[in-house]
């Protein structure tokens, strides 16, 4: 696990828009595992300005959503398909027919949780997963105490994770308290993946993730089990690690390593 602690969230946006960057230069037709919620936006945001500076294209690429909630058509405003093509789908030169978001509306969920599983297998699996972390630790929808071997499912949501979603909902409005995500096990198979966290109200989330033992009360902790996860953090988030100065050093002598190597 390669823990790098930056000055603030703007820092870990660059960094993050970085490393996709490099995968879709490296290889056009990525599959690229991504994320919703407000950490990732900022990194959208950075990859659209590169994309439409003609710097990197997803004219090639494929693209597989972590989750959706359970009962949203894709043109509701609160889906997380309308949340992708917002951010990021309608404003870069990706094919949409190449982007996939677990169908909420679907008739027959649990169908379709193991139709998605099969997409990312005939897709040849996802080379670079994005990822967020909740206040419990959650990654997608996966929530305290999922299987670590857990695949694509129904989950139904913490209180928590409802109450913080919440300020995306009005007050009259329906808001679901299932979803459909990929699993652990499914997140883990993942070639490279990418967590980003901002704000001190991450701190002891990622501490258990980083620090803590593996355990599925906290389930970002899987990601210890994955060869190539990065975990990029503003100090607010990084505020709870043992030692800071640690991790700092250890990425200043990563960035001499790949100079060395040309990377």
């Amino acid at each position: 696990m390669k823990v790098v602690i930056l000055k603030d969230a703007a820092a870990v946006a660059a960094y993050g828009a970085d490393i996709f960057s490099k995968q879709l230069k490296q290889k056009p037709n990525s599959v690229l595992g991504l994320a919703t919620g407000s950490t990732p936006v900022a990194l959208y945001k950075a990859l659209i300005a590169r994309n439409q500076n003609g710097d990197v294209s997803f004219a090639n690429a494929h693209s597989f959503n972590l989750d959706e909630y359970l009962g949203l058509a894709d043109d509701h405003p609160q889906s997380y398909r309308h949340f992708m093509n917002v951010n990021l789908f309608d404003h870069v030169d990706i094919d949409k027919t190449n982007t996939h978001v677990p169908p909420g509306n679907a008739k027959d969920p649990r169908a379709a949780c193991e139709q998605y599983e099969r997409d990312i297998t005939d897709a040849g699996g996802i080379d670079i997963q994005l990822l967020g972390i909740g206040r419990n630790g959650h990654i997608g929808f996966n929530e305290p105490s999922s299987s670590l071997a857990s695949r694509t499912r129904i989950k139904t949501l913490t209180k928590e994770t409802i109450a913080d979603n919440s300020r995306f909902f009005s007050a009259d409005e329906y808001q679901p308290q299932l979803s459909i995500t990929m699993g652990i096990g499914t997140i883990l198979e993942s070639k490279k993946t990418v967590l980003l966290a901002t704000g001190e109200a991450k701190a002891e989330a990622i501490k258990a993730t980083v620090e803590g033992p593996l355990t599925a009360a906290c389930p970002a902790s899987a990601l210890q089990l994955h060869p190539d996860a990065v975990i990029i953090i503003d100090e607010a988030a990084a505020s709870q690690l043992s030692d800071t100065d640690f991790y700092k050093h250890i990425e200043t002598e990563n960035q001499k390593l790949g100079q060395l190597l040309g990377r």
